[in-house]
This record gives structure tokens, C-alpha cells and sequence, in this order.
């Protein structure tokens, strides 16, 4: 009895493997798709991002970093700079003001912030070049949130299972404001029970809550 028990266990496990693999493969090129054909559309709106972030603040329009991604790579992440040149230089010396309750650095008044880069920031702009990630396979539109070595080390690899993505269960429940322990909870949500309807229920929702009359 027990013997047959098991084998039932066993298929079913090898069955829900099965459909997250078919999963895992269509939205790759769901990924793939929607990343080219968003940053096509998005083109003029990246191009004048560009010039606006120059002319605030003379240097490179983008922010590079290197991030934990699935199966424990790094990979670099690109996004729109949105503080001064030399903020990682003074990043030490603002921790005490950490206002997260989670593993990101958050601070109410980060003085590194530049004028156009609150505004790219609560706009979510600064998040577009992601996109590039996107295509490029490094991220999923879809995923738990991409963080740098000491910071995921506050977390657990099994959150690193699947891609990361440009938008997650954290963005549409409180991001920053959410305990550690919520986060991991999240994280862990979202990869046991990652579907394509989970998927387009976060995108809807990242989309609500960026469009709030508080956020923009």
C-alpha cells in the first residue's frame, strides 16, 4: 500500500515538473517577445530619459550593477541612473538612516537622489532598461526581485529557482515596507505557484499600482 502510495506521489511530482517545464519554455518566449516589442514602442520615451538624466546631471545615463540571478549567477543589471555619480561612494555612510524593513537599502530623503531621478524613481522609469536583461535572458518580465551578493545572502536560494523579474509579488504588497520574513514568504509564493495566470495577475497589478494618483 504504501509502495503504491509513493509511486502516486512520484508521478504526480514528475506530472507538476512536467507542466512548470512547458511553463518555464513558452514564457521565456513570452519574455523575449514582450521585451522587443516594449522597448520598440518605448523607444522615444527611453531616448528623451536619456538626454533629461545627461542635462541634470552630467555622465552616463545608466546604472550598472552586478545581481544574483537563477541558479546563484550573477549577471549586470541595467537601469536608468537616477542619483548623482558617486552615490555607491557615500552608501556606507547613509546606512544608520535605512528606513526598509526588508533587505533593501531605502532612505526617505536619499540626498544622493537626483531632481530628474525622483521623478524616473516614482514613475518606475528607471526600471526600464531592465528590458535589455529581459531580452537578453538574464531576467523574466515575472520574478522575484534581483539583489547584489550581501544582500541576498539575507535571503534563501530557493528563491532562486526561477528568473528574476522586473516585477513580483513584492512590487504589488508594500515593496519596501514589508519585513523580511514577508518577502521570503512572497518569494517562495511565487515560485511554487508561478503560472501564467499568477504572471498576469502581477502585471495588471504593477500596473495599478504605478498609475496611483500617489505615485506619480
Amino acid at each position: 500500500m504504501n509502495t503504491l502510495i509513493l509511486k502516486e506521489k512520484e508521478k504526480y511530482k514528475e506530472t507538476i515538473l512536467s507542466e512548470k517545464s512547458i511553463y518555464d519554455v513558452l514564457k521565456q518566449v513570452g519574455d523575449i517577445f514582450c521585451s522587443a516589442f516594449a522597448l520598440i514602442v518605448l523607444s522615444p520615451l527611453l531616448l528623451i530619459t536619456m538626454i533629461v538624466i545627461v542635462i541634470d546631471d552630467f555622465g552616463t545615463p545608466f546604472y550598472k550593477q552586478t545581481r544574483i540571478g537563477k541558479d546563484d549567477k550573477p549577471f549586470m543589471i541595467y537601469k536608468f541612473r537616477s542619483m548623482r555619480l558617486d552615490a555607491d561612494e557615500h552608501r556606507t555612510e547613509l546606512l544608520e538612516q535605512n528606513n526598509s524593513n526588508g533587505v533593501t537599502f531605502k532612505m526617505e530623503h536619499d540626498p544622493r537622489i537626483t531632481r530628474v531621478g525622483k521623478f524616473i524613481r516614482k514613475t518606475s522609469i528607471d526600471e526600464l532598461p531592465q528590458l535589455i536583461n529581459i531580452l537578453k535572458g538574464d531576467m523574466s518580465v515575472v520574478g522575484p526581485r534581483p539583489f547584489i551578493t550581501n544582500e541576498q545572502a539575507m535571503l534563501p536560494k530557493d528563491r532562486l529557482l526561477v528568473k528574476p523579474g522586473l516585477s513580483c509579488y513584492w512590487q504589488i504588497c508594500g515593496k519596501n515596507n514589508l519585513s523580511v520574513e514577508k518577502q521570503i514568504e512572497l518569494d517562495l509564493k511565487y515560485v511554487k505557484e508561478r503560472s501564467f495566470f499568477v504572471d498576469l495577475k502581477i502585471i495588471l497589478k504593477t500596473f495599478v499600482v504605478i498609475f496611483k494618483k500617489e505615485n506619480i
